[in-house]
Parts: structure tokens; C-alpha cells; sequence
């Protein structure tokens, strides 16, 4: 069927004289359906609309947002795959030098806050065009929420972008929702039941399905106003059991977020993934080089979405949320034989895999009539009795693809729960993982090691972690294969002291572990653990929590991670001695003569060996 319209004259090509919507866009476009901008314009174009593409717009005028003219239905807005300040800036404020999401990954083509710009100069453009804003910059500030590059309390970003109706969560079946009752005639005003949205109001009904939160004026003046009010739309996040949620301002005005949509079950994933996706940016791209974000999704595979891992630091609880589903054997195993025919396939499927690679399906039976625990999580501190355990699904869908004509590896890279793998009474996973499911790297999220802050982290224990290593080894060496692991560690998280970092480097050196790159964590809108970075209080327990906020001090923290690299030494030595551990000069402080034959010794000890590379998952 080919690309959709970027231009008025793809759009006359096709016989349009208006789109139904125009999709704006902070990404170049690429039509693949791990970029949400894909998977709607995709999904109403299944249901018979019209929908014209604006990537990348010039954002100084009103003037590009006209390129189409006045779209019939709507304007439909978002940043793209990545907030657009997490885009543009690293965790220590600095402009980021490449944007995978542009063409060329050259940076520039998308303002800060892009869905307030776009939304804004779409508004200047058309006053009275319904504005429907989503993705994962809407979804993640839908409410009132601290902002890390402000340092202070924002309102919903409905409100800044003076937008009708937000889109948060998987959007698939609130567009279609919204397209109809438009499509219908109602104004745009007046849609303020749909699962999934939220809505500005003057006036508020209350019941008992409805739950007012704090003034917005008290969570911006009070951090512990503020950590009340996460933990309730914390607790209130599941289709089953949530509540609608309202918020009010000082001008009068009332946010109302009504409750999710319930998850996509496994035929309406099948549909989705099997839309008539070009699985390519748009040609247009080919002079600047592309863009780079597709060469890590162009040969894999989505097989699941959502998440009961439940990590604090994670903003999947809010976007996608903790009930998972799969999709169809049959449909993936349909993916794997449209890969092989894709130009550039070479035998090779990079991922199968969702958020979490080996979770297919809810979490217990009684996640389907009840919904997920409000006060439990299904894997922290323990997993759950009630927990299904169960890999055989999974196995038999990574069996069928790597014995399919034409392919010759089949990776999971997209994380695998060791936790999870750890419950399973059975190593039959494990091991087929091993032999021939990794690329002699598998890479796994221990986060630290301090027990102290995995508690904070929603974490397992180390022994866990312990426990794992020693059981992929003992595997692979049965196997006589040598492969490694990858683990992602965070420095500075909420909770992690000074101390705490000196035990995980005292584990590193102990162990002959040498990270390669090391991730500072970044309080991003949406989650647990940037509440508590904010509030220095555990929302849930409204007990104090420790932060490292300085610079200083993240520096530190991450310096002892990297304290085997010769221009760490003296903040390494600062660290140690502002903790009182002068004993640890001798473990900590190598000389170069040192450093050396440690990466001498570890080469000699590769099983033993860990690199850390960055984490762009979680950020």
C-alpha cells in the first residue's frame, strides 16, 4: 500500500483533497510498528480514514502545520518514541550530541516539550481543529508532575498545550474511539467518557467511582501532598479496578483521567503487528542516511507487551501497565517469515521479545476477572505464590523461528527477567537460551547490589543475582560454550548512599567485574522512583528515603563503578575518605601498573567478566 502522505502532493496522488487527521510528530517517520506514530496512523487507516504524516515540523511558524490544509477530523500529536527532553538532554543537563530518531541522528529537528510547540502552533494554525495529543511525553505528565529540567511541579501537559483530549497508555483503541465520535459529529469538548483519555472539565460529578486528588496548587507547594497523590494514581492504574481521577486547578479548570483501556488481547495484538507496514523510514530519508533508530528494530520481533516486573525506576507501570499479553504463536511465527524476505535480511532476528522478553501473559488467573494487586507486586520482595511460571510457549515460539528456511540466529535482546528465570523449576529455558539463543552476551538487570537500595529499586536480592551467574555459568560450561554477562547497573538511584556505592565497587573488584559504561539514574516523569527523588519519601510507605542530589555526589557514586579507570582515581579517593573508608585504598585506588594486570587477569577470567553498556531502554 506504500508509505502514507508527507506531502499535499502524496495526498493528491492518492486522490485526498483534506486527510481526516494530520499525525504530528517529533520523530522522522518510519513505518514500523515499534513507533507508535505507525501503529495509529496504520489503525485508522484500517478503519477507512485518511491520514496524512507532518514529521519533523518547522516549529518557528505556523506555516508547516498548514501543509495539508485544514485536516477534516483533527490534529493528532506527539513528540515520538522518547520524551523530547530525555531526547535532547543527558541526565547531567548536557545537549545530546545525536538524536537516533532524526535523519542522519542529526539533533535539532525537534523543539523542547515538542508536544506543547506542536500543539500550540497547530492551534495557531486551525483554532478550532480538535487537538489530540499522546505518546509517551503526554502519557507520562498527563497529571500534575515534577520535572526534572525545571526542578519543579508542572501541570498536565493537556493543559500547556491547550489540547482537547490526551491519549495515554497504548493508544489503539481510545484513536479509534475518538476518531468515530468526531466522525459522528459530537465536538471534540464533549468526548469525555473514553477509557484511556483525559479530559478538561468546569464542572465535576462526584461518585464512588471517582477519586479527587490533591490540588494541583498543594502538590506543587508540598512534597508530601505531592508523593499522596502518586501513590493514588499509583494504586489506580489497572483497567479493572482503577478509578476515574480528578485534579483541580486554581483557574477552576478539573483534569479527569478516566480510568485504562483494558489491554489489547491476543487477536487484536495479531491485528496490529500485522498491518501493511513498510518496516523502513520513508525514502525520502535515504540522502541524509537514514535514521538510525531502525537498525535496532528493522529484524525484530515484538512478541508481547506490558509488565509485572514492577521496577521502580521503570515508567512502564504508567504507559503500558502490569497485565501482559502475547501475541499469537502463529502471528509471530508469520513476522519471522515476512523478515526473511526484507531487504538486508542477512539469517538473522535481532529480538524476540516485549518489554520483557520471557513474560507472555498475565501474571496469575486472577489478574483476568480482578485485576493486578494494588498493594503487592508480583515478583518484589518474592515472586508471588500465585505466580504463573511458565516458559513452554515462549520456547516453542523461538524453536519454530531459528528452524525456519532462511534464518540462522535467533537473539533475545531485549532482557530477560532473572528472577523469573530463577523461579522456574525447570532449566529447559535457561539452557536452550544459552545454546542457541545469545550472541556470547547475554544481558541481564541485577541494578546494584546493595540489598538496601534493591529494596527501593523494586529489585530482587543479590544472592538472586548470585544465584543466576553461578547457573548461567555452570550451563554454558556443560554446553562448552563461552559467553558472558551483560548487567546493567544504575549509580545515584533513590535510596543508593555513598555506602552504598562503596559495596558495589567492593563487589566489582571482588569479583574482577569491569563495566564498561555506567547509567546515573534520570528522574524521568511517571515513575515510582522519581517520586521519591523528588519527595525524599517512598510514596507508598511516605518514609524518608535518601537522595543523592548534588552533582557531587553522582559523580562519586559513578566514579566508584568506574573506579578501575585512571581519571576516576581522585574522586574515587574523595568518595572514600569523605566515608570514612581509607581501608579500601588498596582494593579501590589501582596504579596503573595495577589497573593493568587486573585487565590482564580478567582477560585470563572471561566467565567472570562484566560489561555494562548504556541502557536506552530506561531512559
Amino acid at each position: 500500500m506504500g508509505f502514507l502522505p508527507i506531502t499535499r502532493e502524496e495526498c493528491k496522488a492518492r486522490g485526498w483533497s483534506q486527510p481526516d487527521f494530520v499525525l504530528i510528530t517529533g520523530d522522522g517517520y518510519i513505518d514500523h510498528p515499534s513507533f507508535g506514530t505507525a501503529i495509529i496512523s496504520r489503525i485508522l487507516e484500517s478503519r477507512g480514514y485518511k491520514v496524512a504524516i507532518l514529521p519533523q515540523p518547522d516549529w518557528n511558524s505556523k506555516k508547516d502545520f498548514m501543509r495539508f490544509g485544514r485536516p477534516r477530523l483533527g490534529f493528532l500529536i506527539n513528540a515520538g518514541n522518547v520524551d523530547s527532553m530525555v531526547n535532547h538532554y543527558s541526565v547531567f543537563k548536557h545537549k545530546r550530541k545525536t538524536d537516533a530518531y532524526s535523519p542522519g541522528g542529526e539533533t535539532g529537528k525537534r523543539p523542547n516539550r515538542a508536544v506543547i510547540v506542536y500543539s500550540n502552533r497547530a492551534r495557531e494554525a486551525f483554532k478550532d481543529v480538535p487537538i489530540i495529543i499522546g505518546g509517551i511525553e503526554a502519557s507520562l505528565r498527563r497529571l500534575g508532575h515534577y520535572d526534572y529540567w525545571d526542578d519543579s511541579v508542572r501541570r498536565s501537559i493537556l493543559l500547556d498545550a491547550k489540547a482537547d483530549i490526551l491519549v495515554y497508555g497504548m493508544g489503539e483503541r481510545a484513536i479509534v474511539e475518538i476518531a468515530e465520535a468526531l466522525d459522528s459529529g459530537i465536538e471534540a469538548k464533549d468526548i469525555g467518557w473514553i477509557p484511556g483519555t483525559c479530559v478538561k472539565a468546569k464542572e465535576i460529578y462526584m461518585d464512588e467511582e471517582t477519586l479527587m486528588l490533591p490540588d494541583f496548587e498543594d502538590i506543587a507547594q508540598s512534597k508530601e501532598a505531592y508523593a499522596r497523590s502518586f501513590a493514588v494514581q499509583y494504586k489506580n492504574n489497572d483497567y479493572i479496578t482503577a478509578k476515574r481521577l480528578v485534579e483541580k486547578y486554581s483557574d477552576g479548570l478539573f483534569v479527569v483521567q478516566n480510568p485504562p483501556q483494558p489491554p489489547l488481547e491476543t487477536q487484536e495484538l495479531d491485528d496490529v503487528y500485522e498491518l501493511p507496514y513498510e518496516c523502513t523510514y520513508h525514502p525520502s530519508y535515504e540522502t541524509s542516511g537514514g535514521i538510525p533508530a531502525i537498525k535496532e528494530v528493522e529484524f525484530s520481533i515484538i512478541s508481547s507487551r506490558g509488565c509485572f516486573g514492577g521496577c521502580a525506576f521503570c515508567a512502564l507501570t504508567f504507559h503500558q501497565g502490569r497485565q501482559v499479553r502475547g501475541r499469537s504463536r502463529e502471528s509471530i511465527v508469520k513476522e519471522g517469515r515476512k523478515l526473511t524476505g526484507l531487504p538486508g535480511f542477512k539469517g538473522y532476528i535481532h529480538d524476540v521479545g516485549g518489554p520483557t522478553a520471557n513474560f507472555r501473559e498475565a501474571a496469575c488467573e486472577k489478574q483476568l476477572t480482578k485485576g493486578v494487586c494494588a498493594h503487592k507486586d508480583c515478583l518484589y520482595p518474592h515472586p508471588c505464590s500465585q505466580l504463573n511460571i511458565n516458559h513452554k510457549e515462549y520456547l516453542n515460539i523461538l524453536r519454530d523461528l531459528r528452524n525456519m528456511e532462511g534464518v540462522k540466529k535467533v537473539f533475545v535482546r531485549s532482557g530477560v527477567r532473572f528472577d523469573y528465570v530463577m523461579a522456574d523449576k525447570s532449566d529447559e529455558f535457561l539452557r536452550e537460551l544459552c545454546k542457541y539463543h545469545v550472541s556470547g552476551i547475554l544481558k541481564v538487570a541485577p541494578e546494584h547490589v546493595s540489598d538496601k537500595v534493591l529494596s527501593y529499586m523494586h529489585k530482587p536480592q543479590k544472592k538472586v543475582f548470585e544465584e543466576f551467574s553461578r547457573k548461567y555459568k555452570k550451563i554454558n560450561e556443560q554446553l562448552g560454550l563461552k559467553q558472558y554477562l551483560i548487567p546493567y547497573l544504575i549509580s545515584s538511584h533513590p535510596g543508593s548512599t555513598l555506602n552504598d556505592a562503596i559495596e558495589l565497587a567492593e563487589f566489582l573488584s571482588d569479583n574482577g567485574f569491569i563495566p564498561d559504561q555506567v547509567q546515573d539514574f534520570y528522574p524521568t516523569p511517571g515513575t515510582l522512583a522519581t517520586c521519591m527523588y523528588y519527595t525524599e519519601l517512598d510514596p507508598l510507605t511516605m518514609e524518608k528515603v535518601y537522595v543523592a542530589k548534588s552533582m557531587e555526589e553522582k559523580k562519586l557514586q559513578r566514579a566508584l563503578i568506574h573506579f578501575n579507570k585512571p581519571e576516576n582515581r581522585e574522586l574515587v579517593r574523595t568518595a572514600l575518605v569523605k566515608a570514612g573508608r581509607e581501608d579500601l585504598f588498596g582494593k579501590l585506588l589501582k596504579g596503573p601498573g595495577r589497573q593493568n594486570n587486573q585487565k590482564k587477569q580478567s582477560k585470563d577470567n572471561k566467565s567472570r567478566q562484566f560489561s555494562k553498556k548504556s541502557n536506552k531502554r530506561r531512559s
